[in-house]
């Protein structure tokens, strides 16, 4: 049985660049902690990563959030410094990946999941629809969500979308 840890869209831009926060800079030292200690107890770590390309502002997306972001190849859609080794990123080009539950399986060649542990960004946006995605595919697999390694848009929004999680039973990891 695995524990896997999803690490979603931890990307420059929604850190310090076109959409970044001072409550995602805050995060980063959790994060990092979090994959540390997942890697020490050699559970697979998957990276989501956003990811748009020159056209973003004429998406859909885009015409409701005109902050180009996350364009394939910049700065600002790399993983944030020191996250990712030789780990598995999958790119998405929205806010949730329909198929990702079966993506995590692919990477793990089927084994048996124990949980999947979700952190990152944002918690209002993709950390809630990937979150939802995944309980809905796989009903029988505990999903976890760690706040203290999550950043919404503001902090209203982020506790907000935990308590939606929690109510579509998902479990909310606080203070551990």
């Amino acid at each position: 049985m695995m524990k896997i840890l999803l690490v979603v869209d931890v990307q420059n831009d929604f850190v310090t660049g076109s959409l970044g926060t001072a409550e995602a800079q805050a995060i980063i030292p959790a994060v990092k902690e979090k994959i540390k200690q997942r890697r020490e107890a050699s559970s697979p770590v998957i990276f989501t990563r956003d990811t748009h390309g020159e056209d973003y502002l004429d998406t859909p997306e885009g015409k409701k959030l005109p902050v180009p972001h996350c364009i394939y190849g910049t700065k600002g859609w790399e993983l944030v410094d020191g996250l990712s080794e030789d780990d598995c990123i999958l790119d998405k080009k929205t806010f949730g990946m329909a198929d990702i539950y079966n993506k995590i399986t692919d990477h793990i060649d089927g084994a048996e999941i124990e949980s999947i542990e979700i952190i990152g960004l944002c918690t209002d946006i993709c950390v809630i629809t990937n979150a939802l995605i995944i309980k809905t595919s796989a009903p029988d697999v505990p999903v976890i969500v760690d706040p203290a390694a999550c950043a919404g848009v503001t902090p209203a929004t982020h506790e907000a979308a935990l308590k939606v999680m929690q109510m579509c039973q998902i479990d909310i990891k606080r203070g551990e």
